[in-house]
């Protein structure tokens, strides 16, 4: 037998049977030995005196009185009996079973494992134990024709074979003895047959370092390559021309802008390749420190190249940059250019004449030829496929990049998606901003917050009002938003001029919708969440979102950074009646605090990674074993090892350290 044989060669199994098995990516005999239990239930009998209200336990006693089933509706019944357990009666529930009358005989002793409710002193039933069982049992996540019972007995199957024998080792003695681990096979075994709770925890322990280690392990491979590249950029910027440049801003920078560009300018002027991140709250000001690196490779002879996931994002931008550097040739490039606009563009991209583009996913395209590209930049870079950012660098002679987000990343997430890049931070707001004011309204209380809100509009305020997101249906989400958009008209009658945006209408209608809210020739903006990212009205002081409890903490926060963007006091109205208890500790969160970075934690504890970013396109693995949030402390030591290890010379050659690189050949799942 070899690990990589089909499951088909197992006793009991042929080849249809074993194909059942691909449901739940189970193709060979290792794959079968790496599919382990998501979780235990312990059936070790309880006494009814030791449970808390909810607990799920089993309770061992003797049948009082015979089974009753009582049905009522529409296949739709409950069992009912009685067991004794020492000198307490309890009640037994079970629903929609009727079968199990013929398993609960008066006299005879079983073990009903169930959920216990404190208040009615009844136990609703999950399953019955005709005798108690081990006190632990695996629970795996199973597919359509694949049970419970069947993948066990397919894992005995593999172990009665031996194939845990030819499991070879992948972590080092050196790592094994540091950290106490269990060896592989020992784990392995632990993780589906453990003796006890203890093992099981240890085997745990190491099948999470070996996840998380590996995958730190291949993230520092990856940087410290970035970072020993001798054919990376230098980019010799003019120190005096980009300091003469600052001093002509119209606001002095932060500390914490001043950090990071300074941490920037070094990877340019240094020869190894830049790969580094730039993160900052909404409003901090990144975008002026991404146009002085621009101007710092303008000043070496290079063009630079800003690509950004909308249009809308696109102009503003463009704009922006004109606005810092007037005196510079600078070129949008975005679908909704007219076709010899794009042919003149391109040509003076190439030929040189261009020092800065800004576009769309526009700027990766074939046809686009730089001339001498030595900075790329990406804006929510995390928008952006792999592919789409891999075609950006290819563009030219390994040009250094920086990758760009509003998008507050926990320091979890940034050291296991970004792990192979340096990390900029801003996180300090211009001085003159005001923080911005949120609160939470139920639905009743509209009226009022509509009529305060005629009076601000009165005082010369605009207003962003958000219809609900509905992923479900984006033909629902704009009858909402029409639907609210004639509502809000029917309200402010001649009081307010109104408009509406959303991601159906054509770029050019968006646009127009937007250059009007930015002119003020409307004062309130109904909108679904197109907004969400980057536009910037600083007029704007009141975003009101509708059903708030739809959107996660990253969403709102994203789009509360919407206002905010002058001096002028602004605030951020909640309208939600949430029926849930995440619901309401969202809206809370909320009010209590601005920081994108606290609500970028409790957004990952609540939501977790995958729905936050996008498991594909931001390069966060599911782990098989290992939390993200529960195991940090695991991967802070996975990752401070794996740099410890990749810092030694020649580690790779290093006897020592072999073992590792033959495990991170094999795991081909993070590559």
């Amino acid at each position: 037998m070899q690990l990589q044989d089909s499951l088909a060669i197992l006793k009991g199994f042929g080849p249809k049977s074993a194909e059942k098995f691909h449901k739940l990516g189970i193709m060979t005999v290792e794959d079968l030995l790496l599919y382990f239990p998501f979780r235990y239930e312990d059936f070790k009998s309880k006494s009814v005196f030791d449970l808390v209200d909810g607990e799920k336990a089993v309770l061992t006693g003797t049948v009082l009185v015979p089974a009753n089933v009582q049905y009522y509706g529409f296949k739709r019944n409950r069992l009912h009996f009685k067991i004794k357990q020492g000198d307490a009666v309890i009640g037994v529930n079970f629903f929609n079973q009727p079968y199990l009358q013929d398993k609960v005989e008066v006299g005879q002793t079983i073990a009903v494992f169930g959920k216990w409710d404190q208040r009615k002193q009844v136990m609703t039933g999950m399953k019955v134990l005709a005798q108690v069982e081990d006190d632990m049992q695996p629970v795996y996540h199973v597919a359509q024709g694949v049970s419970q019972a069947s993948l066990v007995k397919a894992i005995k199957s593999a172990f009665d074979s031996e194939a845990l024998a030819l499991l070879p080792e992948n972590l080092s003695q050196i790592l094994l003895d540091k950290y106490r681990l269990l060896d592989r096979q020992s784990a392995v075994r632990a993780m589906h047959f453990p003796k006890d709770l203890a093992e099981y925890k240890q085997a745990l322990r190491r099948i999470k370092f070996e996840e998380l280690f590996f995958f730190q392990l291949n993230l520092q491979v990856l940087k410290s390559e970035n970072r020993d590249e001798t054919n990376g950029l230098v980019i010799p910027y003019d120190r005096a021309s980009l300091e003469a440049e600052i001093a002509k801003l119209p606001f002095p920078l932060t500390g914490a802008q001043e950090r990071s560009l300074d941490e920037i300018l070094s990877d340019m002027a240094s020869g190894a390749h830049m790969n580094r991140l730039l993160q900052g709250d909404v409003g901090s000001g990144k975008t002026v420190v991404a146009g002085l690196a621009m101007y710092a490779a303008y000043t070496a002879g290079f063009q630079s190249a800003l690509m950004v996931p909308t249009e809308i994002l696109a102009e503003q931008h463009y704009e922006s940059l004109q606005g810092l550097f007037p005196e510079l040739s600078i070129a949008i490039l975005s679908s909704g250019i007219k076709a010899a606009a794009k042919k003149t563009t391109l040509a003076a991209i190439e030929d040189g004449s261009v020092d800065m583009v800004v576009g769309t996913h526009a700027l990766i395209q074939e046809a686009v030829q730089y001339h001498k590209l030595g900075l790329i930049i990406t804006d929510e870079q995390h928008r952006f496929g792999v592919n789409q950012r891999r075609l950006f660098r290819e563009k030219g002679d390994n040009p250094d990049v920086l990758m760009m987000t509003a998008t507050p990343i926990p320091r979890t997430l940034a050291i296991t998606a970004f792990g192979e890049m340096d990390v900029s931070i801003i996180d300090e707001l211009p001085a003159g901003r005001k923080p911005i004011i949120t609160r939470w309204v139920k639905h009743q209380q509209l009226d009022t917050v509509l009529g305060w809100i005629k009076t601000e509009i009165g005082k010369g305020a605009q207003v962003y009002v958000i219809s609900p997101l509905i992923e479900e249906s984006e033909a629902l989400d704009l009858k909402n938003a029409v639907a609210l958009e004639a509502e809000l008209k029917d309200y402010f009658a001649d009081s307010a001029r109104i408009s509406l945006i959303h991601g159906r209408m054509k770029n050019e209608e968006k646009d127009e919708v937007m250059q009007a809210f930015k002119a003020h020739e409307t004062d309130l903006l109904v909108s679904t969440t197109v907004i969400e990212v980057g536009v910037n009205v600083p007029n704007a002081t009141i975003m009101v979102i509708m059903d708030a409890d739809r959107f996660g903490l990253s969403q709102l926060h994203q789009l509360r950074g919407r206002v905010g963007r002058g001096s002028k006091q602004s605030y951020t109205i909640l309208v939600a009646n949430p029926k849930t208890d995440s619901g309401k500790d969202r809206m809370t969160i909320m009010t209590e605090t601005t920081d994108g970075f606290v609500l970028a934690e409790e957004d990952l504890k609540m939501r977790g990674s995958g729905e936050i970013f996008g498991t594909r396109q931001s390069g966060i693995p599911e782990f098989k074993t290992a939390d993200l949030i529960e195991d940090y402390p695991i991967l802070e030591e996975a990752r401070r090892m794996a740099a410890e290890i990749c810092a030694q010379p020649n580690w790779q050659t290093d006897p020592n350290w072999s073992i590792l690189v033959q495990g991170l050949r094999e795991r081909s799942d993070f590559d």
